[in-house]
């Protein structure tokens, strides 16, 4: 696969936000700010899986959170939403949960006028702006698949119905990376619904410091609300907006074709290592999620460093490794790592000052 970008610079045109959005864009940063703030207040660290929480959100994505028990996963979800002011169900999935357990379901309800019998719709607890799917490992593959019709289509279809689900919705499932015995792995194509994957890792020992002196103090932590649903929604909307260069497109690519080995050109470490490469809907979430973190650090464009950074939750669960990464102790984030080492950065690096360029002398498109 050719590494030289060979895109020129983008007009200034194709580069900004109109007038009008960069307040919505100023409103994003200052509730992203704060939403820092109320969480801080609960939830001691877990810095970069806030961030990642956060862009998978206004990315309109869902994602999914794996870390031992006791990280306060269950925590962190619930606070999220309270500063939202959204609705928040957790789902406690376990061996004997039916799909309509998590759907709902149809009841015989007699009409206490007429005497006649008709069916009524139960709402099942997906019917919530945030839902926790907790150790979504644990329940077998149909409840499981409950889950893709509520994700994909934002809706659940019963009798021949179809019930929209509340906007917006924001799906957050768990897994226990430990114990794995008696547990249903989430196949790769429910896994790719996932925009993200957060690994969610133990704290430092001031951070477990501060965790066991406010958790056994007995304090009563009052939370505001920051943005609204509809709000949450408007965003989600700007975030798409965010002008992406044409270089940056590539960038992002590459992150995914190079690791599919019926391409040709792969590096040797993903030869060697790799099953099963990343496929288009990565290219995607990568550049969604490029776009959500530039403008959450302040950019009015998504760089190179966004793609970085935002590449291994995007990818860790969709590069699958082989019988020799297993042997070795090769996980898919250590491709991740190998692939952003291993394709170049100088030449994009200088179309992104080329860009930044281009944003600062022309920022607003004046608008019709």
């Amino acid at each position: 696969m050719s590494q030289n970008p060979s895109i020129g610079l983008v007009k200034p045109e194709e580069t900004s936000l109109a007038a009008e959005e960069l307040a919505s864009v100023e409103k994003l940063q200052r509730g992203y700010h704060n939403m820092r703030a109320e969480l801080g207040k609960v939830i001691v660290g877990q810095e970069a899986v806030i961030e990642e929480l956060l862009i998978a959100l206004f990315c309109r994505g869902h994602a999914m959170l794996e870390g031992v028990p006791g990280l306060a996963k269950t925590l962190l979800i619930s606070t999220l939403s309270r500063t939202l002011g959204l609705s928040f169900n957790r789902i406690q999935f376990t061996p004997d949960l039916m799909p309509s357990d998590i759907t709902g379901t149809e009841v015989i309800e007699e009409d206490k006028t007429t005497g006649g019998r008709q069916l009524r719709f139960v709402r099942g607890p997906i019917f919530a702006n945030v839902i926790l799917a907790d150790e979504i490992n644990r329940t077998p593959p149909k409840t499981q698949a409950a889950l893709l019709e509520a994700m994909q289509e934002h809706q659940v279809t019963t009798g021949g119905k179809m019930h929209r689900l509340p906007q917006p919705f924001f799906v957050l499932a768990t897994q226990n990376p430990i114990e794995q015995e008696g547990t249903y792995p989430l196949p790769e194509a429910q896994l790719d619904r996932f925009q993200f994957k957060i690994n969610v890792g133990y704290p430092s020992e001031d951070e477990e410091f501060q965790i066991v002196r406010l958790t056994t103090a007995g304090k009563t932590v009052d939370l505001g609300h920051v943005l609204s649903g509809e709000e949450v929604i408007a965003l989600q909307e700007i975030v798409r907006k965010v002008p992406v260069a044409d270089h940056v497109i590539r960038y992002a690519l590459q992150f995914t074709r190079l690791t599919r080995r019926t391409e040709g050109g792969c590096p040797p470490f993903v030869n060697d290592y790799v099953g099963w490469g990343a496929g288009p809907r990565a290219s995607q979430y990568l550049i969604l999620a490029g776009k959500a973190r530039a403008l959450l650090k302040g950019r009015y464009h998504v760089s190179t460093e966004d793609i970085r950074q935002v590449a291994p939750p995007v990818l860790r669960h969709r590069i699958v490794t082989n019988f020799n990464a297993e042997a070795e102790g090769i996980r898919s984030d250590d491709i991740i790592k190998k692939l952003i080492d291993f394709i170049p950065r100088q030449q994009y690096e200088e179309l992104d000052r080329s860009t930044a360029k281009v944003m600062r002398d022309e920022p607003v498109t004046k608008s019709a």
